[in-house]
């Protein structure tokens, strides 16, 4: 006896619907994995208060002190985390690259950096992108080694800590970087100031937390040399590095007022006056500096002759005419310091994708 049609409809797309099923079931763990990420990720994040007092280590060089009328060398110099010599590139300046191939690289930056340190004395040294433990400088202390290698009392404060950055591929992934300041004369007061943080969730996460970090040295009139370790923001939008900028300039016009003497030195991310360097490429730009703002007696010290940093949009050729050059580095001076010379070291990117600058100035008397 032939069967009777079954009602019940074939399976004709049984493996689609398995396909579909598999990608939804894909899509949900991604989203859930996502999410767990992003909760640990706030969980730990970094969040220093707007103001902290810093320690100091090492030792201030014996008999050093500073007197109204005298003089004063600082130097500034991003150190670029040893990580971004003349072979290196970066992807956030248009190039490939998220760290050296090897650590023998940053050994060899490293070294490189302790001998321009040592070979360019100065009473106070200003640096920045300073590594303490991170993926991209292979782990290495470089805040321990140059705390080791220069006399005088150090401070050290983060900038940028982030426990996981996941961008781009290869991930960044861990680091410990920071702000550093050696002086050979006794400071108090020594304190991170947190700048404003142009980011919003979820970038902030695992961005930079710009600071400053602020130490007073005492002068023989009463008042203090106020030294201000700087590393404005780079990648945000312009309202960003203008607010950290009113931010210091508000600072050190208080510290002015209060009768005592101003020297802001590091990395602005800003061209500063006199800087005339062709662009040749538009990776990346610097913001610009508005000398105006600084208020009346203010000045800036520079070396317009020597580029401060290059654009990491390829490793270094070893010439100028096919390089975006910069002038971002120098020095802030309150109407009662005066530079008695800016001096750029050219070190040919050698080490670091920035030149160091020495300045000698004097604290003008009333």
């Amino acid at each position: 006896m032939a069967k009777a049609p079954s009602d019940k409809p074939k399976k004709r797309f049984r493996p689609l619907r398995i396909v579909v099923k598999t990608i939804c079931g894909l899509v949900v763990l991604v989203v859930v994995a996502v999410g767990l990420f992003l909760g640990w990720a706030t969980a730990v994040e970094y969040a220093p208060r707007s103001v902290e007092h810093l320690s100091v280590t090492g030792e201030a060089v014996a008999g050093a002190q500073l007197a109204a009328g005298g003089t004063v060398e600082v130097l500034t110099w991003n150190i670029g985390y040893a990580g971004l010599g003349a072979e290196q590139d970066f992807f956030m300046d248009g190039g490939t690259m998220v760290q050296p191939e090897s650590q023998a690289d940053v050994e060899r930056y490293m070294a490189g950096i302790l001998a321009t340190l040592e070979a360019n004395p100065a009473q106070i040294y200003l640096l920045q992108e300073v590594d303490t433990d991170s993926k991209r400088s292979f782990g290495l202390n470089e805040q321990e080694q140059i705390a080791e290698a220069i006399t005088g009392l150090t401070a050290f404060a983060y900038n940028f800590k982030s426990a996981y950055t996941p961008y781009p591929w290869p991930p960044i992934g861990k680091v410990n970087s920071g702000i550093m300041t050696i002086s050979s004369f006794a400071v108090s007061q020594p304190q991170r100031i947190a700048l404003p943080v142009p980011f919003k969730w979820p970038v902030k996460l695992f961005n930079l937390k710009r600071c400053l970090l602020v130490e007073r040295i005492p002068v023989d009139d009463g008042g203090y040399l106020v030294v201000i370790n700087v590393h404005l923001e780079a990648y945000s939008d312009p309202e960003g590095r203008a607010a950290q900028m009113k931010q210091l300039v508000e600072l050190a016009h208080q510290e002015y007022e209060d009768g005592n003497y101003v020297i802001i030195g590091g990395d602005f991310n800003q061209t500063l006056p006199g800087f005339d360097f062709p662009t040749i490429s538009t990776n990346w730009e610097p913001g610009v500096f508005d000398a105006e703002a600084l208020g009346e007696g203010w000045t800036v010290a520079d070396d317009p002759n020597v580029p401060t940093s290059r654009l990491n949009d390829k490793p270094y050729s070893g010439s100028w005419d096919d390089t975006q050059l910069l002038g971002i580095d120098g020095f802030i001076l309150s109407p009662n310091v005066e530079a008695i010379y800016t001096r750029g070291i050219d070190q040919e990117f050698a080490y670091s994708d920035h030149n160091p600058v020495i300045l000698k100035a004097r604290l003008l008397k009333d």
